[in-house]
């Protein structure tokens, strides 16, 4: 061990002596000065800009540690992308040099054996490339005294993901370098080994034998969980192993000079490392195997306890299968092509894996076009083609065997490909039961975590809840696209919120020929535009009596439809419309806020957050408000026998209750006592009634607005699946919340503090290490 540390020792003094060192090092400085300093200084006049002009300006609202040190214009994400050009001119000569002067032959003739001559050599250059996390070591020290409680954490784990890149890169330019002669051809050739390295993830891709293989080889992307604050050994191992590969070729290297061996028993040396090494990796990364590191605060990067507990949940003897349809001729189909394999099993999956690993994956391919689906363009393109030679181009043309793809007579034995739009979708099987799960044309494609735990939760429940909307009177319609209809809330499977992607069971229900169902979770009425038959009130009455819960929404004008019934409730619809006057909007539209009961009704993690905003005293400006065009208010009995609570109310003095006709594109509106409008401090437009009956707790919800859910503005508005969420009990859907929130939001320092800080890293330490080497170089000339 002595020697090689001596050994070592020489190394590192050789590399004090090398100018090129010295001007990897310095430039390594510029470039993380550059990268720091710049959002740096961009933060803090961003800061002192808005302290000065904005008395509500609190903090920056999301890491700032992150942004500097990890977003794509951070220093490690801009250190590791560059560093492939730094390890090649470092390590080029340090074993071609021995070998161009012929020093190389007094090693063999050494004492020292040549495993303590590489691991010596190796050990210097991992001490250079402390030097090199010393650097970025000098920006996170300085960071501490810039930015309120910076993020340590995450921190160490980008700089051991950092050190552990480097140290690898070291590993293959140490074996090159002990290839030839010429320095120049050592460098070249690292940097094609790193290329490779780098590329080989995506090379046979489609191929069922080598996908996985080649995809662990790769060396791209193995720094990105680390980056984010996540450490897994399979990560660790993956680079040690890369480590040991190359230290082991270049020791056989070595040995080959001074060695007289036949080719094959040298080649035998060089397979059984990498054989081992991919057996070692192989094993590393099966999912049972692989431990894990969330060292973030809010542990952002491990899936929520409620998904764990939900996981853990499930039998351990009945198998969950997760099966992925895809469509040649449909939508979206790449990302379900065997190339895209890895990523969706990485990106989608391992969270999951993490803690079930023996969940078990099925890929069918098939090609099903028909004409009813929405992807008609192939037909344009290919005029007179039959579906199967449709299918058989696309294959020629994604370089694929068409016989993977299962013919449309077929795939309908198994499923309904037009029942999903013949979309890419995901089916998941437990215990014979089984749910889809759909991908969505948004940034995230794939279902998420509260979809995925849903659907577990549907597939270990007995029964689903069912809403049913109330039809026959002219309600809003469940099926219907257009502007004032409920498609996108409730059976739009194109919308990753609507409550049949969230688990809930979605139907029609007409009184006059049917009963309210037993297993009924809610009952709809929306908008109802004709007078309720007296069956259908009967029925309802019925149901109320029995500790059914109830969402009904209603619409100024038509009063008189509703408040029959709502009279059994101790509720009712004022007469005529409420008015708010805007500057961009008309007066029917009123913009009430959201009360603490309101934000409280279900557990959306939205809500929850903007809780503590709801209790501010200036409610105009803080305060979360829902969007209402064209609603009356309601009025209600103390005495009903039910608890009720506003859920909804107008801003205080903003708006009155028009009892006559109410003209839109004229002057706006004035309130007149004398043709009955009503002021009052507030008017509520929406209330919770809640009362025990039948062992349980009876949930209604009344609205003065049916608009504020309908397809054209339910994205405008906060509430979402928070009503049908209450109503079900909070069953479904499965909300996340997660509820840290980053300490490091703020600055310690002003703008003119960072550009003097920029100046000194930037310029003046460069010129510092710039002179100090030169000195020290021309010393060692003289001497």
């Amino acid at each position: 061990m002595s020697i090689i540390f001596k050994i070592a020792r020489n190394e590192v003094r050789n590399l004090c002596y090398s100018p090129v060192a010295w001007f990897l090092a310095i430039v390594f400085l510029v470039q993380c000065a550059v990268f720091y300093a710049g959002p740096l200084i961009s933060f803090a006049n961003t800061q002192d800009t808005m302290i000065k002009n904005s008395p509500k300006f609190i903090n920056f609202g999301s890491s700032i540690t992150g942004a500097i040190f990890l977003s794509p214009e951070g220093i490690f994400a801009n250190a590791l992308q560059h560093l492939f050009l730094f390890i090649p001119l470092l390590t080029m000569g340090i074993l071609s040099r021995e070998i161009n002067n012929g020093t190389v032959k007094l090693l063999y003739s050494s004492p020292i054996r040549l495993r303590d001559i590489v691991l010596g050599k190796y050990l210097a250059l991992m001490i250079y490339n402390l030097a090199l996390v010393g650097i970025i070591g000098i920006f996170m020290v300085s960071s501490v005294f810039q930015i309120q409680s910076v993020d340590y954490a995450i921190l160490l784990s980008a700089t051991l993901g950092f050190y552990l890149l480097v140290c690898a890169y070291s590993a293959i330019g140490l074996f090159m370098s002990s290839l030839s002669t010429y320095q120049i051809i050592s460098g070249i050739g690292t940097f094609m080994v790193i290329f490779l390295l780098g590329y080989v993830g995506k090379v046979w891709q489609k191929y069922d034998l080598v996908r996985d293989l080649t995809y662990f080889l790769s060396i791209s992307g193995r720094t990105d969980k680390m980056l984010a604050g996540l450490i897994t050994t399979k990560d660790v191992i993956y680079f040690l192993i890369v480590i040991y590969i190359f230290l082991s070729f270049t020791l056989f290297k070595l040995k080959g000079g001074r060695e007289i061996k036949p080719w094959p028993i040298k080649a035998i040396r060089y397979i059984v490392v990498v054989i081992s090494g991919v057996l070692i990796g192989y094993v590393s990364s099966r999912p049972a195997f692989i431990g894990y590191w969330d060292i973030t605060g809010g542990k952002t990067n491990t899936i929520h306890p409620r998904t764990q507990k939900i996981l853990k949940s499930l039998d351990e003897s009945a198998q969950l299968e997760i099966t992925l349809y895809t469509n040649l001729l449909g939508p979206s189909f790449t990302y379900g092509l065997p190339e895209a394999r890895n990523p969706y099993l990485t990106n989608l999956w391992e969270p999951f894996l993490r803690f079930k690993p023996d969940i078990q994956f099925r890929y069918v391919y098939y090609y099903d076009n028909d004409g009813s689906l929405d992807n008609k363009q192939y037909y344009k393109f290919y005029p007179g083609k039959t579906e199967a030679q449709i299918a058989g181009i696309l294959a020629q043309i994604l370089d694929l065997d068409s016989a993977m793809f299962m013919p449309s007579t077929e795939i309908r034995k198994i499923i309904d490909p037009n029942a999903e739009n013949g979309r890419l979708f995901l089916q998941m099987t437990y215990k014979g039961r089984k749910i889809n799960l759909r991908t969505f044309d948004d940034d995230t494609f794939w279902p998420d975590e509260a979809q995925i735990d849903d659907a577990l939760n549907r597939l270990m429940a007995e029964k689903a809840p069912k809403i049913y909307f109330l039809s026959g009177n002219l309600e809003r319609s469940i099926y219907k696209t257009g502007e004032r209809e409920y498609s996108t809330i409730s059976t739009d499977k194109r919308n990753r919120t609507s409550l049949i992607n969230r688990a809930f069971d979605v139907d029609t229900l007409s009184l006059e020929s049917h009963n309210i169902p037993d297993d009924i979770a809610a009952l709809v009425i929306a908008d109802p535009k004709i007078i309720l038959g007296d069956v259908a009130m009967h029925k309802i009455r019925q149901y109320i009596d029995r500790g059914g819960n109830l969402l009904i929404c209603g619409e100024p004008g038509k009063q008189y439809v509703l408040n029959p019934l709502l009279k059994q409730l101790g509720i009712q619809l004022m007469n005529g419309t409420l008015v708010e006057l805007s500057k961009d909007e008309t007066p029917d539209k009123v913009v009430p806020y959201i009360t603490s009961d309101g934000a409280n009704l279900a557990e959306e993690n939205r809500l929850l957050a903007l809780q503590d905003a709801i209790r501010r005293k200036d409610r105009d400006s803080d305060t979360i408000k829902i969007f209402m065009p064209g609603a009356t208010a309601l009025s209600y009995s103390a005495n009903s026998g039910f608890v009720i609570s506003p859920l909804l109310k107008t801003m205080p003095q903003k708006a009155w209750l028009k009892t006559g006709a109410l003209v839109l594109d004229s002057v706006p509106p004035v309130f007149s006592l004398d043709e009955g409008d009503s002021k009052e401090t507030s008017f509520v437009t929406g209330v919770q009634l809640t009362r025990q009956i039948n062992n349980k707790q009876q949930r209604i919800i009344v609205c003065g607005d049916a608009d504020f859910t309908s397809n054209l503005r339910l994205g405008f508005n906060a509430f979402g699946n928070g009503f049908y969420s209450w109503l079900a009990y909070g069953t479904y859907p499965q909300y996340l919340p997660r509820l840290f929130r980053p300490k490091d939001t703020l600055l310690t320092v002003t703008e003119p503090q960072a550009n003097a800080f920029k100046i000194a890293t930037l310029w003046v330490l460069p010129c510092l290490l710039l002179v100090g080497g030169t000195l020290l170089l021309i010393r060692r000339k003289r001497k």
